[in-house]
């Protein structure tokens, strides 16, 4: 799942064509789902408890704070949840039930016991603009590429633009998921990952960091995978082989 996110990305790094980039991202979205912009954005993914949503500095929403009922009608352009608010700001929701089929029904039961705003975001109403999503893709391949570049080019390039790849690395993040202890067989820490997003931005964080197992970037395609080594160059045989041939004729052109 990773490695798709990355790839999306990597198209638009590419600057492939629109058509290309757009498939293969509602791709990602129909395999894994949609992001989850809406738990994800916030300050706590248990907005729904507030009047106001607080928001971190992020690159989709500019304003700090949101009314809690501005906020969500930013993920529902087409069908608003009927929310209904009680004492002490108790929130909550429903659609029409004449729209609402027993899937996103059995849906909302799953979830019952986790933050409202989650489980809206798996009903069928919930939307996200296409726009932040190909940024959230776009800003996690560059984020691998600058830190692939830094240790690859770091004997060939000035120090300003090592800096300029450091920078770029640190300014990944600034969302983190929360967690809570639970008495298993050992007291033993459980990631409360409220949002897709989050999920992914910490296996990416793992995988980057990862040295039996690094991200690669392929030198024939262009294509991001998972080494086996630390010096794995090529995402498949194939890619391997053609490089060869293309080296040789590039050889063979200059002779």
């Amino acid at each position: 799942m990773v490695l798709d996110a990355l790839n999306v990305g990597m198209l638009q790094m590419q600057k492939a064509e629109d058509e290309i980039v757009k498939a293969a991202l509602m791709g990602f979205v129909s395999k894994y789902g949609l992001l989850g912009f809406m738990t994800a954005l916030p300050t706590t993914p248990r907005f729904t408890e507030y009047d106001a949503v607080y928001l971190p500095k992020n690159h989709f929403i500019r304003a700090e704070s949101m009314l809690m009922m501005e906020y969500i009608g930013q993920f529902f352009p087409f069908e608003k949840p009927d929310i209904h608010a009680g004492k002490d700001v108790e929130f909550s929701w429903s659609f029409d039930s004449t729209n609402h089929d027993k899937d996103m029904m059995a849906l909302a039961l799953a979830f019952e016991d986790c933050p409202m705003a989650q489980n809206m975001s798996f009903q069928r109403e919930y939307a996200e603009p296409y726009d932040w999503l190909a940024t959230q893709f776009k800003d996690w391949a560059f984020t691998f590429v600058a830190s692939y570049l830094y240790y690859v080019d770091k004997e060939k390039v000035d120090e300003e633009d090592l800096i300029g790849y450091s920078l770029g690395v640190a300014a990944f993040g600034g969302i983190a998921p929360t967690y809570h202890i639970e008495l298993l067989d050992r007291p033993t820490i459980v990631w409360d990952f409220h949002s897709l997003l989050l999920g992914i931005q910490m296996m990416f964080s793992f995988m980057l960091t990862d040295e039996k197992s690094p991200l690669r970037l392929c030198k024939q395609c262009e294509t991001v995978f998972l080494g086996t080594r630390a010096d794995a160059k090529f995402c498949s045989p194939r890619c391997k082989n053609l490089y060869g041939v293309d080296k040789h004729r590039r050889k063979e052109s200059r002779g």
